[in-house]
């Protein structure tokens, strides 16, 4: 999920305004949901919750999934991380978070910042695997 594509625009009156990126989006609806309205700030407040949850439910599903695949891929905790990590940032940053409106396509978006999101989802992955293999050796 794309938590650094805020931006800033002008509104008609001329002023800038901070644009809500995609986990604020999320928390948006999430309130929404719950029959509640947040304001932006809230929303800025809470992104970082829905971001650093969601990382946390798919890191718990790559390590469940890592326990019940093929044996090689528990060989390799921080190359097996960083391939989940990639698959990760294609299937959510590139595919998921635009298809679902919460962000700008990718051919509208800088390459910088395609590389930037990349490159953090490869140490998210590298963090996870080995994250992984030190919780399996202490159980």
């Amino acid at each position: 999920m794309k938590a650094n594509g805020r931006s800033k625009s002008s509104d008609s009156s001329g002023q800038e305004t901070e644009q809500e990126d995609a986990t604020m989006k999320i928390a948006g609806k999430g309130a929404e949901i719950a029959g509640y309205s947040i304001s932006h700030e809230q929303k800025k407040k809470a992104a970082p919750i829905v971001h650093y949850g969601f990382g946390a439910a798919v890191g718990a599903l790559y390590g469940t999934l890592t326990e019940l695949g093929p044996h090689g891929v528990r060989r390799h905790p921080v190359l097996s991380g960083m391939g989940f990590g990639s698959v990760l940032f294609a299937g959510a940053d590139e595919v998921a978070v635009p298809s679902l409106g919460l962000s700008a396509a990718p051919g509208e978006t800088p390459v910088s910042s395609h590389i930037y999101a990349l490159a953090s989802h490869l140490i998210y992955g590298a963090t996870a695997g080995a994250v992984r293999r030190i919780v399996r050796a202490a159980i």
